[in-house]
């Protein structure tokens, strides 16, 4: 059994795809019988009993989108705490250069460290940072990016090498037996209201499509009322504001097309698989992030972003061609498999088990920060061997 902390800078109390996969990793691990707990940001209770809360987030923006992070001080000593109470075999990081728990935890060195990379298309903060998160990246003893867009962003400006693996899903959690789509038409859009994820494009896609299609939009953000207001004459679009997993689960499994026409920025299509899990056929912009994910015509319809006629073209294909609209969703379900988590999380377990027998053959050594030096005597976790006994 492993002890493992699964880190992430980000609230586990705001959807996002990075919360999902440490939320999703430490399900799965725990169901191996492994010591998982998730160390993050928490707005409120924590969505599982294996989370630690490390303190409220606060918005912040990053690479165009609204990031719920926790940079104060305070959130950084609930981390090095949890980190030193509980001795923890390995850390893995998500986004490790995040200001808050994660770039906390990167610099004290408390043992081997696992660092994955989300973000794909350009960073900011890379740029102006670069120097430094060079110097701080050095410090991980394993590096993994999600996809080849994000392996390539992070070595464009931290150099290293990069294992790539994709993201998991938990297929069972998203397929609802017994559900029935709707029967008449109708669109689901989920995402947080930023430029990049396109829900305007699919709102002015809205004006050419059939007067029997509605449009389900679970999403929040600043801006959106604006949106809401450019079309509020519009009855066929129900604005359901952030809705819980269950809901968004719910409307996967009732949906007649789940829609994602993101404009970029995208480094892997993680609610493409969760809608193909739940047999929800799929129309998304052809973007780097999503045909890592869903081929044209095999798995989802791909059409050009930013492009509201175009989107409607796509949707009127998919509700109007039903052998067409089985087959991309029989697909849909096979290519969805293939990213279970289950697989993702032993694919990760043979990382971490490398890296402790490098650690115990003296390949690696974790050279612990200036600052715990001083407090040695205090210091938990004590080596390898002395760690798996104990777990």
């Amino acid at each position: 059994m492993l002890r493992v902390a699964m880190v992430s800078p980000y609230s586990v109390s705001v959807p996002g795809g990075v919360q999902a996969q440490a939320l999703g990793l430490a399900r799965e691990m725990r169901r191996m019988g492994h010591e998982v707990r998730v160390l993050a940001p928490c707005d409120g209770p924590p969505p599982e009993p294996f989370v630690t809360p490390l303190g409220s987030s606060l918005p912040t923006s990053d690479n165009g989108s609204v990031a719920p992070v926790a940079p104060d001080p305070s959130a950084a000593l609930r981390t090095i705490r949890a980190l030193n109470d509980e001795a923890f075999d390995v850390v893995h990081l998500h986004e490790p250069l995040v200001p808050g728990p994660t770039a906390t935890a990167l610099l004290l060195q408390l043992a081997p460290s696992v660092g994955t990379f989300h973000a794909a298309g350009d960073s900011a903060s890379y740029r102006v940072w670069n120097r430094t998160a060079r110097w701080a990246v050095d410090h991980l003893s394993a590096r993994v990016a999600v996809s080849e867009a994000a392996r390539d962003l992070a070595h464009r400006y931290l150099g290293g090498e990069y294992a790539v693996l994709f993201n998991g899903i938990e297929t069972s959690r998203f397929r609802r037996e017994g559900a029935a789509r709707e029967s008449a038409p109708v669109l689901f859009f989920c995402g947080r209201y930023e430029p990049r994820k396109g829900l305007d494009v699919l709102v002015a896609a809205m004006a050419s499509l059939p007067a029997d299609v509605r449009l389900w939009v679970a999403s929040d953000g600043a801006g959106i009322e604006q949106l809401r207001d450019s079309v509020r004459g519009d009855g066929r679009i129900e604005w359901l504001g952030r809705v819980t997993e269950d809901d968004k689960i719910d409307r996967l499994n009732r949906c007649s097309v789940f829609c994602a026409p993101s404009l970029g920025g995208e480094s892997f299509g993680i609610v493409l698989l969760e809608a193909m899990a739940a047999g929800a056929p799929l129309v998304a912009s052809d973007i780097d992030g999503y045909r890592q994910v869903a081929s044209d015509g095999i798995e989802a319809l791909l059409v050009p972003p930013g492009e509201p006629a175009a989107l409607a073209a796509g949707i009127r294909r998919v509700l109007g061609d039903q052998p067409f609209r089985d087959g991309l969703v029989a697909r849909g379900r096979e290519r969805a498999e293939r990213y279970s988590m289950a697989s993702l999380a032993q694919a990760y377990l043979a990382i971490y088990r490398g890296l402790l027998d490098a650690e115990e053959s003296k390949e690696i050594v974790v050279g612990r920060s200036r600052l715990l030096r001083l407090y040695g005597d205090r210091i938990l976790r004590r080596g390898p061997a002395t760690d798996r006994s104990a777990g």
